[in-house]
């Protein structure tokens, strides 16, 4: 584990980003085609969060394209979403990723042999905004559409490992300290109290396991910011449900090299905040079940471990000792820094955590090899003219459509 903290580059933020990297790198974008992608929901645009990523993005006027994965209800929320877009400096692609056209579409490519009628959300809405992106970019940056720290050493700092050719790297995760702006409290439940833990103790489970020391190398595996170069992203199965971040490391490590990946420090961050739900599959339960079930699948797919029912008991008692040692831990890092920390919720959360692995364990034992759309490299081989297929019914009109 020690080996791949140390092989994958961490790149720390020790400083603020200056006029002067601004403007070298808004120079490199010259050089090289670069896009972002974001993954949206209408709602976002009723919140400052996202008014305030597009306004820091327009800063950066050599970005190739930004290309906008929209989940909407209707015609007139795409427009809208496309008029909040008008004013950037680079063009906006706005993607209606739920839209009939493209529903329409995907339901008679599914017909005609390729599997691709994944279920709504995050995962859906990257895989379609591969299309457009992959069409035009060399190097494509995600960002989340709610995150309202949003300044710009993000692009920067995601976008400039990949920049750099001399460094190789074809892979950039994010890592952050979660903390909220109101109350400057921690935040990032699920990766604190239980991915982190999880990964422990699959390790004591299951023996030690390049896999495991890999996803444990990464200091925040659930972020929602990465980039990565064209070719990588064209070559990537992506999974549509809470998995996704857990799913697509998954894929890196099929991919590449430990030398090509890079994880990069963006400080301070804060967005939404998801809550517990009441039930298995609500909220972060919901969320902490999948990602448990994408870990045992990638045991089995890339380490051939081979899981019994019996050891989901065993997988509870070691969590949740580890888990409420780490509780421990977070009690004294938030005293000695003088942050609010609550440990009889925090405790409570993790007994809830617990809770779900058995379940979580049978329903997977059960039907175990789940559902990821195919790679567009794959996808390709079914239609080489998908993606442009693609672009063109995410960002045709209902209206267009109907008088065609």
């Amino acid at each position: 584990m020690d080996f791949l903290q140390d092989a994958i580059s961490t790149v720390h933020n020790h400083r603020p980003i200056d006029a002067r990297q601004e403007q070298r790198f808004n120079e490199q974008l010259a050089q090289r085609r670069a896009c972002v992608l974001i993954p949206c929901l209408f709602d976002e645009l009723r919140r400052p969060a996202l008014s305030l990523t597009r306004d820091v993005l327009a800063r950066f006027s050599n970005l190739s394209h930004l290309v906008i994965a929209l989940a909407a209800e209707h015609q007139d929320e795409v427009d809208q979403t496309r008029a909040f877009f008008q004013e950037m400096p680079f063009p906006v692609q706005v993607l209606w990723t739920n839209g009939p056209v493209l529903r329409d579409f995907m339901a008679h490519t599914h017909d005609a042999g390729l599997d691709v009628l994944g279920p709504a959300g995050k995962g859906w809405a990257v895989w379609v905004g591969l299309a457009a992106a992959t069409l035009e970019a060399e190097l494509i940056a995600l960002f989340d559409a709610d995150i309202r720290t949003f300044n710009p050493s993000y692009p920067v700092r995601m976008l400039s490992p990949l920049l750099e050719r001399q460094f190789g790297v074809a892979y950039v995760k994010a890592f952050y300290s979660r903390l909220s702006l109101e109350e400057n409290r921690m935040h990032g439940r699920a990766t604190r109290l239980f991915v982190m833990p999880i990964l422990d103790a699959l390790q004591q489970l299951v023996g030690p396991q390049t896999l495991l020391s890999y996803l444990h190398a990464f200091r925040y595996p659930l972020s929602g910011e990465f980039s990565f170069t064209a070719d990588l992203a064209l070559n990537l199965r992506v999974p549509c449900d809470w998995g996704l971040e857990m799913g697509l490391l998954a894929e890196v490590y099929r991919n590449l090299t430990i030398s090509h990946i890079a994880q990069v420090d963006l400080g301070v961050f804060d967005h939404k905040h998801k809550g517990i739900g009441t039930a298995r599959m609500e909220g972060l339960q919901r969320m902490c079940s999948e990602i448990l079930a994408c870990l045992m699948r990638a045991l089995m797919e890339h380490e051939s471990i081979a899981l019994r029912r019996e050891e989901a008991a065993t997988l509870e008692v070691l969590y949740q000792r580890i888990a409420k040692d780490r509780v421990r831990q977070h009690h004294l890092d938030a005293a000695i820094n003088g942050l609010p920390y609550d440990r009889h919720a925090e405790e409570s959360i993790v007994n809830c955590f617990a809770k779900l692995i058995r379940p979580c364990w049978n329903d997977f034992m059960d039907a175990p090899t789940g559902f990821r759309l195919p790679s567009w490299t794959r996808a390709l081989a079914f239609n080489p003219n998908l993606r442009q297929d693609v672009v063109a019914a995410a960002t045709k009109n209902t209206a267009a459509a109907q008088v065609t």
